[in-house]
């Protein structure tokens, strides 16, 4: 247990410092603004491919929880095409 603990601290510091980079370029609020707007976007993409695969009578939804909202957030359009391919990876 504690070998995943070690690997959740060296994830939380390499974002922190991503984040310290990001925060040097580009000014707190225009990036907040920006990781939001992806995080509404994703959450609407996933309800739409989601209804859109359950009328073609596709068995993969992906959830909207903080982990995938993240993901979307962070990455933007690759995070949201990671999500579903990750899914599709698991029902083949």
């Amino acid at each position: 247990m504690e070998k995943y603990y070690g690997i959740a601290a060296i994830a939380g510091i390499c974002v922190l410092v991503l984040f310290m980079g990001v925060m040097k370029q580009r000014s707190a609020v225009a990036v907040m603004v920006a990781f939001a707007l992806r995080i509404f976007a994703g959450a609407i993409g996933i309800c739409i491919v989601n209804k859109l695969l359950e009328s073609q009578g596709i068995a993969v939804a992906a959830g909207i929880n903080p982990v995938s909202l993240l993901t979307v957030g962070t990455l933007g359009i690759s995070g949201f095409a990671l999500i579903y391919a990750i899914l599709f990876y698991r029902f083949l």
